[in-house]
């Protein structure tokens, strides 16, 4: 009997622990999920845009689209049937003499062409090719563009983010005088004045980190808009500051897609003009086609008239050829294309310049920003140590009932915004570097 109450215990207590191990597995797994690091961000936005599945969609378009040299030389082959009726005096198909009767005249014939030098044809090809990279190029573009305003977004919920948990890491030691100031009321040892004094200050306090809380749910979830993810919950979302350690930059050579862009569209418009150019040149093509007939009189006796399959065997007729076409004249269309074709090609490359130029100067402005912060850096970091022993001395006065609450207030507002402009101006170093390796290298 105490066996079997040892073993019901036991399979008791496996339970509990069993129960205890999935609630703490199902907490962990919560929790990674509410995590969200920029790099995550910026996965699960390129995985959900729109913009990005429609350029996506683009490049596989062009992709089918494409034509290579040997497809456009490959030959066209047609089939071609007619049937008429000739009524008057006409030619007779059987004997080539002018008779006057009515005719029924079926003709059927096969045609087959192919170019066999046609330096439009290569030109094309070439430019077809080009286009498939240029439509890759331009969706490289769209995405690095979102990645800059995933970037922009993340931070600033970040810095919100950071801001509120000062605040609410602050509002403890409001809570605590506050505590501590009507206790002292209730046994006399303060006037009521200084309780309303701290009230106000703890209320103060509390509308401050309302309002922040409010404000970064609003980022958050313009945020998770930017990232078309909708069946999220954002109330417990924790954004992940990274650190400096993370970023690499080892090469010099920009590699922005927008670069990449326009010098493709360069080289697409060199094959243009080429592709102009070659309507001016001869195609040399070849040429096959076999061809039938049948006739039959109308209102006639056809006694004597061969049947449809004899004629069409008898009156099979095959013709092969080369054939070379050498363009003259016409009237100058061809010439101002290729004017019209060189100018869009000038353009293309004026294009790249000014690319670089922006991409220069926008990478440019970023340093200075990173320079000018890593500059203020240790300011902010030595007026936070002035203001965090200004903070505790005025604590140790006001506790001891030498200052007002009004002048720990102030102090405290002083400790707050130093705290705040430490931590936002190293996450915006981070920022700048994240910033300056997307604008250079695209990607973090």
């Amino acid at each position: 009997m105490y066996q079997n109450q040892s073993i019901l215990k036991m399979n008791c207590l496996v339970k509990i622990i069993l129960t205890l191990f999935l609630i703490i597995l199902s907490n962990f797994a919560n929790g990674q999920e509410t995590t969200w690091p920029l790099q995550k961000c910026i996965e699960k936005g390129l995985e959900n845009n729109i913009e990005i599945k429609i350029r996506q969609l683009e490049v596989k378009r062009i992709e089918k689209s494409r034509n290579s040299v040997w497809n456009q030389l490959l030959p066209t082959v047609s089939f071609n049937g007619s049937q008429s009726y000739n009524f008057g005096s006409t030619i007779d198909p059987a004997t080539n003499n002018r008779v006057s009767s009515n005719i029924q005249y079926d003709n059927f014939f096969i045609n087959a062409n192919m170019n066999l030098i046609d330096f439009n044809a290569f030109a094309n090809a070439q430019k077809n090719k080009i286009d498939i990279e240029k439509a890759k190029a331009d969706k490289e573009v769209i995405e690095n563009e979102y990645k800059l305003q995933i970037l922009d977004s993340y931070y600033q919920a970040l810095f919100t983010q950071e801001l509120l948990k000062i605040q609410r890491e602050q509002f403890k030691n409001a809570a605590f005088n506050l505590d501590r100031i009507s206790k002292e009321v209730k046994i006399g040892s303060k006037p009521k004045s200084d309780l309303y004094d701290v009230q106000f200050s703890f209320a103060q306090e509390e509308k401050r980190i309302l309002e922040t809380e409010q404000l970064y749910n609003i980022q958050k979830m313009q945020l998770f808009q930017l990232m078309n993810v909708v069946d999220f919950s954002i109330s417990e979302v924790v954004l992940v500051s990274n650190s400096s350690d993370e970023m690499t930059s080892v090469s010099t050579e920009i590699s922005n897609p927008k670069i990449k862009f326009a010098e493709l569209s360069y080289q697409s418009s060199l094959k243009e003009l080429r592709s102009q150019r070659a309507s001016n040149l001869p195609v040399l093509s070849s040429f096959y086609s076999i061809s039938s007939f049948y006739y039959k009189p109308l209102n006639q006796s056809t006694a004597g008239l061969s049947s449809f399959s004899n004629q069409i065997g008898d009156n099979k007729n095959q013709q092969v050829g080369i054939q070379l076409s050498v363009p003259i004249f016409s009237g100058f269309r061809n010439n101002k294309k290729n004017v019209a074709a060189k100018i869009e090609t000038e353009k293309s490359k004026l294009t790249i310049t000014q690319e670089q130029q922006k991409i220069e100067n926008q990478i440019a402005l970023e340093k200075q920003n990173q320079r000018n912060y890593l500059q203020l850096q240790s300011k902010f970091e030595e007026t936070l140590s002035y203001a965090k022993a200004s903070f505790t001395t005025t604590q140790a006065k006001f506790l001891s009932g030498k200052i007002e609450s009004i002048s720990l207030s102030s102090v405290k507002n002083q400790l707050l915004s130093s705290e705040y402009e430490f931590l936002k101006n190293t996450l915006q170093i981070q920022y700048t570097n994240f910033k300056i390796n997307l604008i250079k290298y695209n990607k973090l």
